[in-house]
């Protein structure tokens, strides 16, 4: 619920469809319903808004669970899968439109790679388009997102090439990897004992990798990454070895499973 102020200008930004997942303890789903105007450009017809329940103050941020109902109430045949502190350039929705048609994503094991930028600047206008953005690029106004903190995260886009192109073009997948992505509304769900912070969208790139999905990079469309302060679960993660040391148990026994099932 602390994001509903980025979820509004999220709305103002995407023109399509959207299904969202709040996690809400009983006393703020009330306030929700009490006074909907609270998110109120998301209030419309083709936004549709899921409560999950906080069981408790020390519960772990479900992300994946979140993620999962989400998905499972769209009702496109294909899906965005990004993150609410994430605004999209104004005519990714459209783009996105052409290019799953173009690239028969529905049919096909296809994972449409939306590279993702950063900025440090609170009141930073996204880009209107890929020459605006690469002129912050070489201002400094703007970075690949977490390229100083999680290179591995986004390396296997291929920032430098995306500079350059003018049409979409494959990349292999590589340890780490977790890119946003466009992809059939059946893609696999993800893995909801992932929880708090680490490796939730890592493991579910992977398991697309099993299955054989390659990963298209969309040359003209692009998200960019708004700031905001540390999570909880963030800081739980630097703060705790034991909390690492469990993320790290769970990181095997998931990459086991895996290899066991593809």
């Amino acid at each position: 619920m602390d994001r509903v102020g980025v979820l509004n200008a999220l709305c103002k930004q995407w023109g399509g469809s959207m299904s969202v997942s709040l996690f809400a303890s009983d006393w703020e789903a009330q306030m929700l319903l009490r006074s909907p105007s609270s998110i109120g450009d998301c209030y419309r017809n083709s936004i549709a808004v899921h409560l999950v329940y906080r069981e408790s103050r020390w519960q772990p941020y479900p992300v994946n669970l979140l993620r999962n109902t989400a998905l499972e109430q769209a009702a496109s045949p294909h899906v965005f899968l990004s993150d609410v502190d994430f605004l999209p350039v104004g005519m990714l929705c459209p783009y996105l439109r052409q290019a799953v048609d173009i690239l028969d994503v529905e049919h096909t094991k296809r994972a449409l790679v939306i590279p993702a930028f950063e900025t440090q600047l609170y009141k930073c206008t996204v880009p209107q388009n890929k020459t605006v953005l690469l002129e912050m690029l070489d201002r400094g106004t703007i970075q690949s997102f977490r390229h100083d903190v999680w290179p591995r995260g986004h390396a296997p886009t291929n920032y430098k090439r995306w500079r350059e192109a003018i049409a979409p073009y494959k990349v292999d997948w590589a340890q780490d990897y977790e890119p946003y992505i466009v992809t059939g509304g059946n893609v696999t769900r993800y893995d909801a004992r992932f929880v708090g912070f680490g490796w939730n969208k890592v493991s579910h790139i992977m398991e697309l990798y099993a299955q054989g999905y390659e990963f298209l990079v969309l040359p003209e469309v692009f998200i960019v990454h708004t700031p905001h302060s540390s999570s909880a679960d963030l800081n739980h993660y630097r703060a705790s070895a034991h909390y690492r040391d469990c993320m790290q148990l769970l990181k095997k026994e998931f990459q086991k499973e895996l290899v066991l099932k593809y």
